[in-house]
């Protein structure tokens, strides 16, 4: 059942590792002690299957400056 709770969930954010951090973030935020964690985290995949608990888009990534030619000296 999880399985396809992460695969629905995952259509909403494509990034694992955003997903996995919004899960963690939203299970701290829900979790209540009397209840199983496992409840949680289902719950909160559900949620961001549906849209609810949807992480902040991700900052644009800037390409790396360029590598000039590396100028290599003899030791002296």
């Amino acid at each position: 059942m999880r399985s396809q709770l992460v695969y629905e969930a995952g259509l909403k954010i494509e990034n694992r590792f955003l997903l996995a951090t919004t899960a963690m973030q939203a299970t701290k935020k829900l979790h209540i002690s009397s209840t199983r964690t496992e409840d949680t985290v289902n719950r909160v995949f559900a949620e961001v299957a549906n849209g609810t608990r949807v992480h902040g888009n991700l900052p644009e990534v800037t390409p790396p400056p360029t590598i000039d030619e590396l100028l290599i000296t003899p030791a002296a």
